[in-house]
Protein backbone atom coordinates (compact mmCIF):
# COMPACT_ATOMS: atom_id res chain seq x y z
CA UNK A 1 0.00 0.00 0.00
CA UNK A 2 2.83 2.38 0.88
CA UNK A 3 4.53 1.75 -2.46
CA UNK A 4 1.27 2.52 -4.26
CA UNK A 5 1.00 5.81 -2.40
CA UNK A 6 4.57 6.77 -3.25
CA UNK A 7 3.83 6.23 -6.93
CA UNK A 8 1.09 8.87 -6.85
CA UNK A 9 1.92 11.90 -9.00
CA UNK A 10 1.57 15.11 -7.03
CA UNK A 11 -0.78 17.81 -8.28
CA UNK A 12 0.54 21.30 -9.09
CA UNK A 13 -0.95 22.62 -5.83
CA UNK A 14 0.72 19.87 -3.79
CA UNK A 15 4.06 20.65 -5.45
CA UNK A 16 3.53 24.34 -4.67
CA UNK A 17 2.81 23.46 -1.02
CA UNK A 18 6.16 21.68 -0.83
CA UNK A 19 7.96 24.69 -2.30
CA UNK A 20 6.29 27.05 0.18
CA UNK A 21 7.10 24.78 3.12
CA UNK A 22 10.74 24.55 2.02
CA UNK A 23 10.97 28.34 1.93
CA UNK A 24 9.03 29.18 5.11
CA UNK A 25 9.20 26.10 7.37
CA UNK A 26 7.83 25.69 9.91
CA UNK A 27 4.59 27.09 8.53
CA UNK A 28 1.00 26.62 9.66
CA UNK A 29 -1.88 25.37 7.55
CA UNK A 30 -3.57 28.76 7.86
CA UNK A 31 -0.45 30.50 6.52
CA UNK A 32 -0.26 28.09 3.60
CA UNK A 33 -3.92 28.64 2.79
CA UNK A 34 -3.43 32.42 2.81
CA UNK A 35 -0.40 32.23 0.49
CA UNK A 36 -2.24 29.96 -1.93
CA UNK A 37 -5.43 32.01 -1.83
CA UNK A 38 -7.66 29.12 -0.72
CA UNK A 39 -9.50 28.13 2.45
CA UNK A 40 -7.91 25.97 5.13
CA UNK A 41 -10.42 23.10 4.60
CA UNK A 42 -9.53 23.08 0.89
CA UNK A 43 -5.93 22.17 1.79
CA UNK A 44 -6.82 19.51 4.34
CA UNK A 45 -6.73 16.55 1.93
CA UNK A 46 -3.51 17.81 0.24
CA UNK A 47 -1.72 18.18 3.56
CA UNK A 48 -2.93 14.81 4.82
CA UNK A 49 -1.66 13.09 1.67
CA UNK A 50 1.73 14.83 1.82
CA UNK A 51 2.15 13.82 5.47
CA UNK A 52 1.12 10.24 4.64
CA UNK A 53 3.69 10.13 1.83
CA UNK A 54 6.42 11.39 4.15
CA UNK A 55 6.82 14.58 2.12
CA UNK A 56 5.76 16.67 5.12
CA UNK A 57 5.92 16.34 8.87
CA UNK A 58 3.74 18.29 11.28
CA UNK A 59 4.01 19.30 14.92
CA UNK A 60 1.07 20.64 16.96
CA UNK A 61 1.23 24.40 17.56
CA UNK A 62 4.38 24.56 15.40
CA UNK A 63 3.34 23.80 11.84
CA UNK A 64 4.49 21.87 8.80
CA UNK A 65 8.07 21.22 7.70
CA UNK A 66 9.70 18.99 5.11
CA UNK A 67 9.65 15.30 5.84
CA UNK A 68 12.49 12.87 5.30
CA UNK A 69 11.01 11.55 2.04
CA UNK A 70 10.81 15.05 0.58
CA UNK A 71 14.27 16.06 1.74
CA UNK A 72 15.96 12.96 0.36
CA UNK A 73 13.91 12.07 -2.67
CA UNK A 74 12.19 15.12 -4.13
CA UNK A 75 13.27 16.16 -7.60
CA UNK A 76 14.78 19.58 -8.13
CA UNK A 77 11.93 22.11 -8.61
CA UNK A 78 13.03 23.10 -12.11
CA UNK A 79 12.64 19.49 -13.25
CA UNK A 80 8.89 19.35 -12.69
CA UNK A 81 7.64 22.94 -12.47
CA UNK A 82 5.08 23.72 -15.18
CA UNK A 83 4.12 26.99 -16.81
CA UNK A 84 0.66 26.69 -15.24
CA UNK A 85 2.28 26.97 -11.79
CA UNK A 86 3.85 30.37 -12.45
CA UNK A 87 2.04 32.05 -15.35
CA UNK A 88 0.55 35.50 -14.81
CA UNK A 89 -2.51 37.17 -16.27
CA UNK A 90 -2.12 38.28 -19.89
CA UNK A 91 -2.09 42.00 -20.70
CA UNK A 92 -4.18 42.15 -23.86
CA UNK A 93 -4.98 44.86 -26.39
CA UNK A 94 -6.97 44.74 -29.62
CA UNK A 95 -5.49 45.03 -33.09
CA UNK A 96 -7.32 48.35 -33.49
CA UNK A 97 -5.85 49.84 -30.29
CA UNK A 98 -3.75 52.89 -31.13
CA UNK A 99 -0.02 52.84 -30.52
CA UNK A 100 -0.51 55.74 -28.10
CA UNK A 101 -2.99 53.77 -25.97
CA UNK A 102 -0.83 50.64 -26.16
CA UNK A 103 2.19 52.55 -24.82
CA UNK A 104 0.10 53.89 -21.94
CA UNK A 105 -1.09 50.34 -21.18
CA UNK A 106 2.50 49.13 -21.07
CA UNK A 107 3.48 51.77 -18.52
CA UNK A 108 0.34 51.37 -16.40
CA UNK A 109 0.73 47.59 -16.28
CA UNK A 110 4.54 47.81 -15.98
CA UNK A 111 5.14 45.23 -18.73
CA UNK A 112 7.64 45.02 -21.57
CA UNK A 113 5.18 43.69 -24.13
CA UNK A 114 1.52 43.24 -24.96
CA UNK A 115 -0.50 40.37 -26.37
CA UNK A 116 -2.89 41.22 -29.20
CA UNK A 117 -6.06 39.11 -29.23
CA UNK A 118 -9.52 39.24 -30.75
CA UNK A 119 -12.80 39.60 -28.83
CA UNK A 120 -12.88 35.84 -28.18
CA UNK A 121 -9.33 35.73 -26.78
CA UNK A 122 -7.83 34.27 -29.94
CA UNK A 123 -4.15 35.11 -30.35
CA UNK A 124 -3.43 37.58 -33.15
CA UNK A 125 0.08 38.74 -32.33
CA UNK A 126 2.49 40.33 -29.87
CA UNK A 127 4.08 43.75 -29.66
CA UNK A 128 7.12 44.66 -27.56
CA UNK A 129 8.48 47.90 -26.17
CA UNK A 130 11.29 47.67 -28.70
CA UNK A 131 8.74 47.35 -31.53
CA UNK A 132 6.99 50.50 -30.32
CA UNK A 133 10.23 52.45 -30.06
CA UNK A 134 11.40 51.56 -33.57
CA UNK A 135 7.98 52.35 -35.03
CA UNK A 136 7.59 55.77 -33.39
CA UNK A 137 11.10 57.19 -33.84
CA UNK A 138 10.98 59.85 -36.52
CA UNK A 139 7.31 59.18 -37.22
CA UNK A 140 5.14 62.00 -35.89
CA UNK A 141 1.87 60.26 -36.76
CA UNK A 142 2.85 56.85 -35.37
CA UNK A 143 0.94 57.16 -32.11
CA UNK A 144 -2.42 57.46 -33.89
CA UNK A 145 -1.91 54.28 -35.95
CA UNK A 146 -3.26 50.87 -34.85
CA UNK A 147 -1.15 48.26 -33.08
CA UNK A 148 -1.91 45.92 -35.98
CA UNK A 149 0.67 47.82 -38.03
CA UNK A 150 3.40 47.23 -35.43
CA UNK A 151 2.80 43.75 -34.01
CA UNK A 152 4.41 40.48 -34.99
CA UNK A 153 1.55 38.37 -36.29
CA UNK A 154 0.61 34.84 -35.37
CA UNK A 155 1.81 32.24 -36.34
CA UNK A 156 5.22 33.95 -36.59
CA UNK A 157 5.57 34.11 -32.80
CA UNK A 158 6.57 31.66 -30.11
CA UNK A 159 4.08 30.41 -27.51
CA UNK A 160 3.93 27.93 -24.65
CA UNK A 161 1.10 25.93 -23.10
CA UNK A 162 0.28 25.58 -19.38
CA UNK A 163 1.58 21.99 -19.47
CA UNK A 164 5.04 22.95 -20.76
CA UNK A 165 7.96 22.86 -18.33
CA UNK A 166 9.14 26.25 -17.11
CA UNK A 167 12.73 25.33 -17.96
CA UNK A 168 11.68 24.72 -21.57
CA UNK A 169 9.92 28.09 -21.68
CA UNK A 170 13.14 29.71 -20.45
CA UNK A 171 15.15 27.98 -23.18
CA UNK A 172 12.67 29.22 -25.77
CA UNK A 173 12.96 32.82 -24.56
CA UNK A 174 16.74 32.63 -24.80
CA UNK A 175 16.68 30.98 -28.23
CA UNK A 176 14.28 33.52 -29.75
CA UNK A 177 15.57 36.52 -27.76
CA UNK A 178 12.21 37.56 -26.32
CA UNK A 179 11.29 38.85 -22.86
CA UNK A 180 7.97 37.04 -22.55
CA UNK A 181 5.81 34.35 -24.13
CA UNK A 182 2.03 34.08 -24.47
CA UNK A 183 0.56 31.05 -22.69
CA UNK A 184 -2.14 29.49 -24.86
CA UNK A 185 -4.53 26.59 -25.17
CA UNK A 186 -4.20 25.11 -28.66
CA UNK A 187 -7.35 24.25 -30.63
CA UNK A 188 -7.70 20.86 -32.24
CA UNK A 189 -8.61 22.58 -35.50
CA UNK A 190 -5.66 24.14 -37.32
CA UNK A 191 -7.82 26.94 -38.71
CA UNK A 192 -8.65 28.30 -35.23
CA UNK A 193 -6.36 30.62 -33.32
CA UNK A 194 -4.92 29.52 -29.95
CA UNK A 195 -6.77 30.85 -26.91
CA UNK A 196 -4.70 33.22 -24.76
CA UNK A 197 -4.76 32.17 -21.09
CA UNK A 198 -1.67 33.85 -19.62
CA UNK A 199 1.92 34.94 -20.06
CA UNK A 200 5.32 34.01 -18.68
CA UNK A 201 8.14 36.55 -18.48
CA UNK A 202 11.86 36.82 -17.77
CA UNK A 203 10.96 38.62 -14.54
CA UNK A 204 9.07 35.52 -13.39
CA UNK A 205 12.05 33.34 -14.26
CA UNK A 206 14.46 35.64 -12.41
CA UNK A 207 12.26 35.47 -9.31
CA UNK A 208 12.25 31.67 -9.46
CA UNK A 209 16.03 31.52 -9.84
CA UNK A 210 16.42 33.75 -6.78
CA UNK A 211 14.05 31.53 -4.79
CA UNK A 212 15.73 28.30 -5.86
CA UNK A 213 19.18 29.70 -5.17
CA UNK A 214 18.32 30.50 -1.55
CA UNK A 215 16.06 27.55 -0.68
CA UNK A 216 17.26 24.53 -2.65
CA UNK A 217 20.03 22.59 -0.94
Amino acid sequence: MLEELRSIELTPRQQQILRLVRTHQPITGDQLAEMLGVSRPTLRSDLSLLVMLGKLDAKPRVGYFLGEESTNGEKAPWDTLRVADVQSLPVIVRETTTVHDAVITMFLEDVGGLIVADDDGGLQGVVSRKDMLKFTLGNANATTLPVGMVMTRYPNIETVTPADRVVDAAKRMIEYKVDSLPVVHMHERDDMRPLVVGRITKTTLARLVAEWGTTWR
